[in-house]
């Protein structure tokens, strides 16, 4: 009777541990993706002079809608379309920013004003099923977007290649990743990539934080940036958490020593490690080290033609 009550807990523990593995596989995306919303956004949640951002919206691969701002750079305004897409033609940069998995764009506002501060514009829109666009984010849709995003810009808005700069925090990284991988092996790299809190795999954070799952071969979203970003030729920025508690930052040193050495026009890449800083308050910890970071880097690294910027502030 012993035996039998020890195969049976034996067993009730193993079954118990297949329908977890069961709801890992079912559910993954649900526990990946963290939208907020739906919900009725407007510029002026972002707290910015009236004439800097502009609405944008995007048509996606299959029909979707995805809505989003462009928010010029600081001191500089537009009363319509025309007019902004005047302010995006000039020498300036566009930085075109990709979201981590949770909130909706609004969130992003102090993120977006560091750019905006450093003399560069941004284009944000957010993901399907995130904020007011329709739709559920995957993987693979997520990836298609961005190149929608990408299309959009350089198509419909007329920035060159060599004037967009891709921008990914924390997922958001590995959505960037995959676009300048596929920007790159078509020949129109962008003019640079900067990393945020972001990992080499999906795999491998899920692993850390569940190493008593077989998430391996049970995850579908896995996102494999370690693989792609050694098929970036344009300049790489990475900026790291030392203490980072949701993606450990040999996680993140993993894909920046994938990354090749230099670009292709000779660059190198850069590795920037906010000391004290976590996963999500990298900008509240050291606002300074960022903005000089991407001062550097817009400056002097990817800039063809020097821009003129406004008066460096780190108030």
């Amino acid at each position: 009777m012993i035996r039998s009550k020890i195969f049976r807990g034996l067993l009730a523990v193993l079954l118990a541990y297949l329908v977890l593995i069961i709801m890992l596989a079912a559910f993954q995306r649900a526990l990946i993706y963290h939208p907020m919303g739906p919900c009725r956004i407007e510029p002026e949640d972002l707290d910015f002079p009236r004439g800097q951002v502009h609405r944008v919206q995007v048509t996606a691969h299959d029909g979707l809608k995805l809505n989003g701002w462009i928010v010029l750079a600081d001191g500089l305004r537009a009363a319509d379309q025309g007019e902004c897409d005047r302010q995006l033609g000039g020498e300036r940069l566009t930085v075109v920013y990709f979201s981590g998995n949770a909130g909706n764009r609004v969130y992003r506002g102090p993120e977006v004003g560091l750019l905006t501060g450093r003399g560069v514009n941004v284009c944000l829109v957010d993901y399907r099923g995130y904020g007011d666009n329709p739709g559920k984010p995957s993987e693979e849709d997520l990836a298609r977007d961005a190149h929608s995003v990408w299309e959009y810009m350089t198509k419909q808005r007329n920035v060159p290649a060599y004037r967009l700069v891709l921008y990914g925090e924390s997922l958001g990284g590995a959505v960037a990743v995959r676009l300048a991988e596929q920007c790159c092996r078509e020949g129109s790299p962008p003019a640079g990539i900067v990393l945020r809190s972001t990992f080499n795999s999906l795999v491998d954070v899920a692993s850390y934080h569940y190493p008593w799952l077989p998430v391996r071969w049970a995850l579908i979203e896995r996102y494999p940036s370690e693989q792609r970003i050694a098929h970036v030729t344009c300049p790489v920025l990475q900026i790291h958490g030392s203490d980072d508690t949701i993606v450990p930052i040999r996680l993140a040193r993993r894909l920046f020593e994938a990354a090749p050495p230099t670009a292709a026009n000779g660059t190198a890449k850069e590795w920037v490690a906010i000391f004290g800083a976590d996963h999500n308050d990298v900008v509240l910890v050291a606002e300074k080290d960022m903005k000089a970071a991407l001062d550097r880097f817009f400056r002097r690294t990817v800039i063809p033609k020097e821009p003129t910027f406004p008066p460096h502030s780190d108030s």
